[in-house]
């Protein structure tokens, strides 16, 4: 899919003078020092460049604002203060080492007096600028074919919720044939020191695993917005970067903004990118063809971050471009248009990724003990997987411990009167529907109708929300309130049913070339 849905990629060869390097201006009492290094293919993976390892040309690598080439040797030189992380922007057919816990390793953090004193440990202190920092890079078979995991909001409060992420999502995912996988922001719930107990789970998929930095990773004691994710990058390096796998450009982004307010001892977020960010991302853009697929990766949903706007004005012309989020926990497909301020020629697709924890791991636990912690509109928790072909891609949705072909729930009365069956309404929840889905009904052998969308809560989350509100005694979190469902498409049931038990039949198209469908039963009565 894109933004016309149909495009074949043309391979473009990147020249060493298509770079544009743009510089933002800096504070003249913190001057940048060249910092060398030298991107090279490491072939006994030892990670020292060892004589006779060849440098790696025109490969990319960045100071978080500038970006610049290596020469014919692999070597690079770069501008970089007292707080700055130097990463490679992988190009496609190679890769990174990666730590135990399968997160790349693709950056140098440069901070000589390390983090400040935070709740949450941040940076050790790096001390001098060395003479050389060298990346490693090996070699690796990258198809235009591939798969990537998309893990919304995992957010465990504590080690019981990892164990839940475990147990529910990453025990049927291993053998997964993904090349990678990405969190999609609140890595965790405020507690930062899991960090690492949930990267070990997710570890064990045995595939590179991205993060993005999410609201409630942060460092909530920070006095300011930049050194907020200092505990984040301890342990995953910079919050914004970009690669490249195959013929796609991946960009994570950080759309958490940390404000503490004048006189005030506790700060908030916001959604925003920042001038240093949307730099970034320009000279990024710069290098990348235009007939190459862009996906954007963020946390909190493009359209509700507030200075967007400026990153609009970079991508709105590209053909192929689209973009991920998570945040709001829920599943929806946002279509991005001229009424948010877009100017490009085609609406932008903007998907609003269903999370891992669902509702925040609430709701009764299940025969295994865990929440069924389902969305406020009606999305059983899970995760996506995007799959990729040149510049096409399709997002399935994957529901938690059900069948894959599970991707919609119908609900109906158990029975229904003989005199109330043209008055009796059948919805569909079609977990991972668009506005453009075509869904329709049909019971028995009848004629198939056409269900009308509609834009209210979803009946079965209501009917489980509304009973264990009124449950006095849980021992469980608390569902949010229903929500109004994007992907809730609705029909009555035809007059002149007959006694007896029917067949309601749901079927599913999208814009993907994907179609679903879904069964149940109805007993009407004389």
């Amino acid at each position: 899919m894109r933004q016309t849905f149909a495009c074949t990629l043309t391979a473009l060869i990147i020249t060493a003078a298509s770079l544009a390097t743009v510089t933002i201006s800096r504070d003249a009492a913190d001057p940048l020092t060249p910092a060398r290094g030298v991107v090279f293919h490491d072939a006994n993976e030892n990670r020292v460049r060892d004589a006779g390892e060849k440098g790696l040309a025109d490969v990319r690598v960045s100071n978080g604002v500038d970006i610049v080439k290596t020469d014919s040797d692999g070597k690079y030189e770069i501008g970089v203060d007292n707080d700055t992380i130097i990463f490679v922007i992988k190009p496609s057919g190679w890769r990174t080492p990666i730590s135990e816990h399968q997160n790349p390793r693709f950056y140098y953090i440069h901070k000589p007096k390390g983090s400040p004193p935070l709740k949450y440990r941040g940076v050790a202190p790096t001390g001098d600028l060395p003479d050389s920092i060298d990346f490693a890079m090996y070699p690796q078979a990258e198809p235009e074919q591939f798969n990537a995991i998309l893990f919304g909001d995992p957010q465990p409060r504590d080690q019981k919720e990892i164990d839940y992420i475990a147990h529910d999502v990453i025990e049927e995912l291993v053998g997964t044939d993904a090349s990678f996988g990405v969190t999609l922001g609140d890595i965790l719930f405020d507690d930062l020191s899991l960090f690492e107990a949930q990267a070990r789970s997710i570890a064990l998929l045995g595939i590179p695993w991205y993060n993005v930095v999410g609201n409630h990773d942060i460092n909530y004691d920070a006095p300011n917005d930049s050194i907020s994710d200092e505990t984040f990058e301890r342990h995953f390096g910079p919050a914004y970067y970009s690669f490249d796998h195959g013929p796609v450009h991946f960009i994570v982004l950080d759309d958490i903004e940390w404000y503490v307010a004048e006189g005030q001892e506790k700060g908030r977020y916001r959604g925003g990118f920042g001038a240093k960010q949307i730099e970034f991302v320009k000279n990024d853009l710069a290098i990348i063809p235009e007939d190459q697929l862009v996906v954007l990766l963020m946390h909190i949903p493009f359209d509700e971050v507030h200075d967007r706007q400026g990153l609009y004005r970079l991508i709105e012309q590209r053909p192929f471009c689209m973009s991920v989020s998570g945040h709001t926990h829920y599943h929806q497909h946002r279509m991005i248009t001229r009424e948010d301020g877009w100017m490009g020629p085609e609406p932008h697709h903007h998907i609003v990724n269903v999370t891992v924890s669902g509702s925040w791991w609430s709701g009764t636990p299940d025969e295994r003990g865990i929440p069924h912690t389902i969305c406020k509109d009606g999305t059983p928790n899970g995760y996506s997987i995007i799959s990729f072909d040149g510049a096409e891609y399709r997002l399935d949705y994957k529901a938690a411990g059900r069948p894959a072909d599970y991707q919609m729930q119908i609900d109906a009365p158990e029975v229904v009167a003989i005199a109330d069956v043209a008055e009796t309404m059948i919805t569909a929840n079609v977990f991972n529907g668009l506005p453009t889905s075509v869904i329709e009904m049909r019971i028995g052998s009848g004629d198939w109708v056409r269900m009308a969308s509609t834009l209210r809560p979803d009946p079965t989350y209501k009917r489980i929300y509304d009973f264990e509100l009124s449950v006095t005694q849980k021992p469980w979190l608390k569902l949010p309130s229903p929500g109004n469902s994007s992907h809730l498409w609705e029909a009555m049931l035809p007059e002149g049913i007959a006694p007896g038990s029917h067949l309601i039949e749901v079927r599913a198209s999208d814009v993907f070339g994907k179609t679903y469908s879904g069964q149940r039963i109805v007993r009407v009565t004389k």
